[in-house]
């Protein structure tokens, strides 16, 4: 196993001396810092909880919102359920009624939050909802969102996608002022920044706090009369405005407003707030044009299939990283098998690409709870089964490739390639539609620390051998570039080159690099939220 705890050197962690001539075995050696490691620690974030079977990054979560219509409640419900692939942990609907805001959230998924009773109870013709997986605080209910507060200038509701890499440092000066937090999520912070804001209006005291964070944000603000989107300066997380029969409609992804039978408009822009309330939707603030930086693990990874994101297809994007993969690493096999679900249209991408034949080779099941009871005798690969199962009629006795989105750690492909080796596959080949994940992010996805990522640590050839496949390859940085048709300076790909477009520290201070170099950071954002131009 590759535990949490493995060094923080940038070099191959040493080798088991007994076990060089079969799989590489992963030592565990003491802990040493990581770039960014500590400051994250003491902001509350907690580290990857990963069950067996789930060796993944997790996006933080979704956001829905609608303004001015009878049923806001229960189409806000509805959207943030399309959105659950984001955020599994808590969701919550904060809705408007006669100038006050009824708030519900709890623990768990959409449909196990909200009934009948409790949507009828959101009453009003304006909502917020959110669905979270925990980045940045630990999982527990009073970081559950929306957040909800009563404020000067009245009450005001916020819903966040992403995270804020300056958190820790207004934490502190704001708990030297005597603030008290609820809970450890940095969102937290934005009421508490607004709250001390002199501003007579909502939309004057969100402007100026927002004016204080650093990071990616793609936030919904619900008051007393409006609903603020707004979209940090880069444009790290997606956000779009919608239409539903004349009623403005905002999401994370375009599959949300498909459910409720919403148009597409536009995006938020980066650095731009909308507001609408009912005398019309308009942009109050727009930071003039800069580089972008839109997450392209979104498109990889984290979007659903069926979504446009950042003016792309899901889909079809992935369909190209399979291609493109093909052309890059090719292989000599029989057949060609995804990891379902997500690495489903690269695989068909690369099938079509290579001309080996597509097959469903692996079995999800889709009916997997948060947890389960594991029987008192040992059942190998316990987890990863309870998810995938191989189709032994497919793989036996043929040279296989497995195409799969992204590996983090390795232990769930180690499991997956035995698992198919198990069912009489002659040769497993891994394929990988990204390159190879070699730093943590910092801007709203659930990474580990660079310790514990196996790419940062490893040669590819050293991970074929902890996987124990014939083969490994994965996309070339050029080639994600290319298959998702990004323009020049237009994407982040941080987790990929360790080139972080947000200043991690605060200004003259250092991000504490252990024994490895330290990220290539460039600040193309000033302390003010604004690009430096």
């Amino acid at each position: 196993m590759f535990y949490s705890g493995c060094p923080g050197t940038y070099g191959p962690v040493p080798f088991d001396p007994f076990e060089r001539s079969g799989p590489l075995k992963l030592n565990v050696l003491p802990r040493s810092a990581d770039p960014g490691e500590a400051g994250f620690a003491r902001a509350g974030r907690r580290p990857q909880a990963v069950a067996d079977g789930d060796d993944k990054f997790h996006d933080e979560c979704g956001v829905f919102g609608i303004f001015g219509h009878a049923e806001a409640s229960h189409l806000t419900y509805l959207g943030i359920h399309a959105l659950q692939h984001r955020g599994q942990e808590s969701a919550g609907i904060a809705s408007l009624e006669n100038g006050e805001i009824s708030l519900h959230k709890g623990m768990g998924l959409v449909g196990d939050v909200f009934d009948a009773g409790t949507l009828q109870k959101l009453g009003g013709h304006a909502a917020i909802g959110h669905t979270r997986y925990s980045t940045a605080g630990q999982s527990r209910i009073e970081n559950a969102q929306p957040f909800f507060f009563k404020s000067a200038v009245g009450p005001i509701a916020v819903a966040h996608n992403g995270n804020l890499v300056n958190a820790e440092e207004i934490r502190s000066d704001l708990e030297a002022q005597g603030a008290i937090f609820q809970g450890s999520s940095d969102t937290e912070l934005l009421l508490h920044l607004i709250a001390r804001e002199k501003g007579s209006t909502p939309l004057e005291r969100i402007q100026a706090a927002l004016s204080k964070v650093r990071g990616a944000y793609s936030l919904l603000f619900l008051t007393e009369d409006s609903i603020v989107a707004v979209r940090d300066p880069l444009g790290f997380r997606p956000l779009l405005v919608g239409n539903l029969r004349g009623k403005t409609v905002f999401a994370s992804e375009s599959c949300a407003l498909d459910l409720v039978e919403a148009e597409v408009v536009r995006e938020v822009e980066p650095g731009e707030m909308v507001v609408v309330d009912e005398k019309s939707l308009r942009t109050v603030q727009r930071i003039p044009p800069q580089r972008r930086a839109q997450c392209i693990f979104e498109l990889v990874y984290f979007a659903r299939p069926d979504s446009q994101v950042f003016g792309r297809n899901v889909y079809r994007t992935r369909k190209d990283l399979g291609k493109q993969l093909a052309i890059e690493q090719p292989a000599e096999a029989d057949i060609v098998i995804p990891v379902p679900d997500s690495g489903v249209p690269a695989a068909l991408g690369y099938s079509e690409q290579s001309g080996i034949p597509y097959d469903m080779g692996l079995i999800r099941s889709h009916y997997v709870g948060r947890t389960f009871i594991e029987p008192s005798q040992s059942i190998r690969h316990f987890g990863v089964k309870l998810k995938l199962n191989p189709v032994r009629h497919v793989v036996k006795g043929k040279r296989v490739v497995i195409v799969d989105d992204s590996i983090v750690r390795g232990t769930t492909s180690r499991k997956i390639v035995k698992m198919v080796r198990d069912a009489g596959a002659r040769e497993v080949h891994l394929r990988i539609s990204a390159p190879p994940t070699r730093w943590p992010c910092y801007y709203g996805i659930d990474t580990p620390v660079r310790s514990e990522l196996i790419a940062a640590t490893h040669t590819e050839d050293e991970i074929a051998r902890y996987v124990t496949a014939d083969s490994i390859g994965y996309l070339s940085e050029k080639g994600l570039h290319e298959a998702v048709r990004a323009e020049p300076r237009s994407f982040c790909d941080a987790c990929f080159t360790g080139e972080y477009l947000v200043q991690l520290a605060p200004p003259g201070g250092a991000v504490s690099a252990g024994d490895g170099p330290e990220p290539k950071a460039k600040a193309y954002e000033s302390e003010g939220g604004a690009a430096d131009r």
